[in-house]
């Protein structure tokens, strides 16, 4: 498989529970500000490396799981910028949702494509923990782009820095499908 059709297929993991929570609880999400998804996806990454670093879990769910929350936060995040907060229950619907993240999802996929030409797939030579790293320090540029209310003066934005932390998960989720970590 290419690197597109194995991006792709990790996706549609992703999107299958987004989808999956969407019917269980509607978008309830939209009531989260951008920087409460920062700190959901800082939990998820945490709890990644926790993992990584003691070999044992308390609960019954690995390292997966977690990387694909990454992802859907991520876009969560990305809807969320683009959109704005809901103050109250949201009436954006299944479709719409899925709509925008399918928008989202794509925008990444194109983002990796063209990286990945650049870097010639540097990232299949590095271990999953690198990627965790990588997220964290991602989460932390975020807060401090949150705590600067976006004013940066040379970085890119939020937004940049989610689809990174989605791309890093993505191929963290490759690896552990399609390759040996």
């Amino acid at each position: 498989m290419t690197t597109q059709e194995q991006f792709q297929q990790v996706m549609t993991e992703c999107r299958t529970l987004f989808a999956n929570k969407l019917h269980d609880y509607g978008a309830a999400w939209r009531i989260m500000r951008p920087c409460s998804v920062t700190d959901q996806i800082f939990i998820k990454a945490n709890r990644i490396r926790s993992i990584e670093t003691k070999g044992v879990t308390m609960v019954d769910e690995g390292i997966r799981p977690e990387f694909i929350g990454i992802v859907n936060y991520a876009i969560i995040g990305l809807i969320q910028l683009e959109l704005g907060y809901a103050d109250k229950a949201d009436a954006m619907t299944a479709e719409e949702a899925l709509a925008a993240y399918d928008k989202h999802a794509d925008e990444a996929l194109q983002l990796m494509l063209r990286k990945n030409h650049d870097y010639d797939e540097a990232w299949r030579s590095m271990r999953i923990s690198s990627y965790t790293d990588l997220i964290l320090m991602k989460i932390f540029r975020t807060k401090q782009i949150e705590a600067l209310e976006g004013g940066t003066l040379v970085s890119e934005g939020i937004d940049a820095n989610y689809m990174d932390m989605m791309n890093y998960a993505v191929f963290g989720l490759i690896k552990l499908t399609f390759e040996e970590a």
